[in-house]
């Protein structure tokens, strides 16, 4: 856990110096100087913040990898209780308190806030005595250790970088459809807060079948590994089709859960018939993902989110959105164009990575039968010898 410290604070400085100076992705956007000052100030409230989210990160990966995940769930229940109100006091403004309303500044205000508080509270979690006795602070361990830290980034950074894939294949979804203006934009947001909202669900269920999935590996269960694992992806597919079912039949109605503006709620609403779809493919990726790395396996993946998620979607969506060649229909113009690339570039990342699960698991079970006999010999010398 040292080890994985270390390399927060260090990703930390990288990503705080991007956010606090952020003049190459507000150039790629061509926001208008009112946009650009406002966001501006929201990313440098969150170069502040990225710090504290990240050394949460590092506890929260630990807690989950031990089975202590209710301690996480905690916290994050008592920060989110102290950023919404925090976000509407500043966000609107509290003129009685003297408060004035800093639009979407005073959000990236309350999230940074809302980070440091529950990352301080973490860090006075940590005095209890289950931690204590894992000695994760010995005088030996405190300092950076060159194979730990070699080891985690073998398997860290194609990790984080197919994160990093998802994440920015959405944000330059919001950077690029900026330019077709700020009633497409929200639309676009409305849709895009909800796939997120709705992805907490395959992003739980993806941590623990990938948690438990490596405890049975590291205990050496292969079969039990094996079957975890695939329950863990049936289980997020099916839960995810009902899900996106139940948002294709309320599609007239969530809109309206955003914003009562006819125009926004209008834009917004041809795109969550995507949804539906959208997420039903995102959670398959998402939990065949974290199952893969189970078993140490996120180069490939990574390799083909880089392929899907940005060459088709965010190429693609393009292409439909501003009509580069010509022959697009108007109906796939616009935000839709994005949306509709999108969730095949999706649909792609999902297939590959499922299909090399698939083939893993294969390979990891004919392995364990042949060792099989092996591991009964082995047992069958031993008896007789301590007979």
């Amino acid at each position: 856990m040292s080890q994985a410290l270390w390399l927060a604070l260090a990703l930390a400085l990288l990503g705080s110096l991007a956010l606090a100076f952020p003049a190459p992705f507000l150039a790629l956007s061509k926001a208008g100087p009112e946009v650009a000052a406002k966001v501006r100030g929201y990313l440098l409230a969150l170069a502040v913040a990225l710090p504290a989210a990240l050394l949460f990160t590092v506890y929260r990966g630990f807690n989950n990898a031990v089975s202590r995940p209710k301690a996480v769930m905690a916290l994050q229940l008592g920060g989110l209780a102290l950023k919404l109100p925090l976000s509407i006091a500043l966000v609107a403004g509290v003129p009685a308190l003297g408060i004035p309303a800093l639009d979407v500044v005073g959000c990236g205000n309350a999230t940074a806030v809302a980070m440091w508080a529950q990352t301080a509270a973490a860090v006075l979690l940590a005095r209890d005595p289950f931690y204590r006795r894992l000695d994760l602070y010995a005088p030996g361990r405190r300092r950076p250790h060159g194979p730990s830290i070699r080891a985690l980034l073998r398997l860290g950074v194609p990790m984080g970088l197919a994160i990093g894939v998802e994440v920015t294949g959405f944000a330059f979804m919001a950077i690029f459809i900026s330019r077709l203006g700020a009633t497409p934009v929200a639309g676009h947001q409305s849709a895009a807060n909800l796939v997120s909202l709705l992805f907490m669900m395959p992003l739980a269920l993806g941590n623990a079948s990938s948690t438990l999935v490596a405890q049975r590996i590291g205990a050496g269960d292969i079969g039990d590994a094996r079957r975890l694992g695939w329950h863990g992806l049936q289980f997020g597919l099916g839960l995810a089709a009902l899900v996106g079912a139940a948002v294709f039949a309320g599609r007239q109605q969530v809109p309206q859960l955003y914003t009562d503006n006819p125009a926004v709620v209008a834009a917004a609403l041809p795109l969550l018939a995507w949804v539906a779809l959208f997420h039903t493919v995102d959670a398959a990726q998402a939990v065949a993902a974290f199952v893969l790395r189970a078993w140490r396996i996120a180069t490939l993946p990574t390799l083909i989110y880089v392929l899907a998620l940005w060459g088709v979607g965010l190429g693609g969506g393009y292409v439909l959105a501003f009509n580069l060649g010509g022959g697009v229909p108007l109906a796939w113009q616009g935000a839709r164009g994005y949306w509709i690339a999108s969730t095949g570039g999706l649909t792609l990342s999902a297939v590959g990575p499922v299909g090399l699960l698939a083939w893993v698991l294969k390979q990891r079970g004919a392995a364990a039968v042949r060792l099989k006999p092996a591991a009964a010999a082995v047992a069958a010398a031993v008896a007789v010898a301590d007979g």
